[in-house]
């Protein structure tokens, strides 16, 4: 018997190679991994160029430095954007599966409520048959 895939399982085949990517990397750059890494290299780029035994390749103000964040931020913001308008589309389409998958409970819910109905009725009906039946044989 073939398994049905999940809404999220075919949502995730779906998607392109660089859409994952995205993805990837705005996750990457959202956690607290990348903001503790970035902080440690930046502090061990300022101390090597201050103290800098050998050469200062990027003297006080650290325009190299500064360059390569704006560079940083320059591709960061496209890519997070991306991956942030990919997850709307995402809660839009869960929430159309959502809506589906309630709109064909109600559906099911509404026929066992005809079929209890049905069977109430029946039930109803024996009964009123069986007090008739015991009505007339006291009447005999």
């Amino acid at each position: 018997m073939a398994k049905n895939k999940t809404w999220h399982e075919e949502h995730s085949e779906s998607l392109s190679f660089g859409q994952r990517l995205a993805d990837n990397v705005a996750t990457g750059m959202g956690s607290w991994s990348f903001i503790i890494i970035q902080s440690l290299i930046v502090l061990v780029w300022m101390a090597l160029n201050i103290i800098g035994f050998l050469q200062h390749w990027d003297p006080y103000p650290f325009i190299l430095l500064n360059l390569l964040f704006s560079t940083q931020a320059a591709y960061a913001a496209p890519i997070i954007m991306m991956s942030q308008n990919r997850q709307s589309e995402r809660d839009r389409a869960q929430a159309q599966a959502d809506y589906e998958t309630n709109l064909e409970a109600k559906l099911e819910i509404e026929a066992l409520q005809k079929h209890l109905n049905i069977l109430e009725v029946e039930k109803l009906d024996k009964i009123l048959k069986l007090l008739q039946e015991l009505k007339l044989n006291e009447q005999k």
